[in-house]
């Protein structure tokens, strides 16, 4: 059996002509569906958005989140309680806080007397474990010198 040039090779990965893509159409016209947008995602675009800010006498380009925050610390400044609590609460949130300080200064007293009697109880531990050690060699090195 010769093949003739007008059948149509149809197998694997081989389509029949008729139901191929034709060309210049996509196999997906309508595309890919929009995803709905979430309110964290809207609410991080939008204060990721610049806008000018007149400071000083000059005009500068900051983010609406800078802008926010500069706008929440002045008032907290101008002693708005309300901002004040808001400014402190969102340190206290993203962990804001003097990095000059030494770690000691950021432990609870709790945590301390905590860690203070552990430690005693580890060198009570081990003086008492070296006295030994200590007596029984002592001993041996005493009878040996006689």
């Amino acid at each position: 059996m010769a093949r003739e040039p007008d059948d149509e090779d149809v197998g694997y990965r081989r389509p029949p002509k008729r139901s191929r893509f034709q060309k210049g159409q996509s196999g997906n016209p309508r595309g890919r569906p929009k995803s709905k947008t979430s309110f964290k995602s809207d609410l991080a675009a939008e204060l990721r958005e610049k806008l000018v800010l007149t400071e000083n006498g000059k005009e500068r380009r900051i983010t609406k989140q800078r802008a926010f925050i500069k706008t929440l610390t002045a008032a907290a400044i101008k002693k708005d309680i309300r901002a004040v609590s808001a400014l402190l609460a969102c340190m206290r949130l993203f962990g804001v806080d003097d990095d000059s300080s030494p770690a000691s200064e950021r432990v609870d007293l709790d945590d301390l007397e905590l860690l203070e009697t552990y430690v005693t109880q580890q060198r009570k531990q081990q003086g008492a474990g070296t006295m030994e050690k200590k007596s029984s060699k002592g001993g041996r090195s005493s009878r040996a010198k006689e």
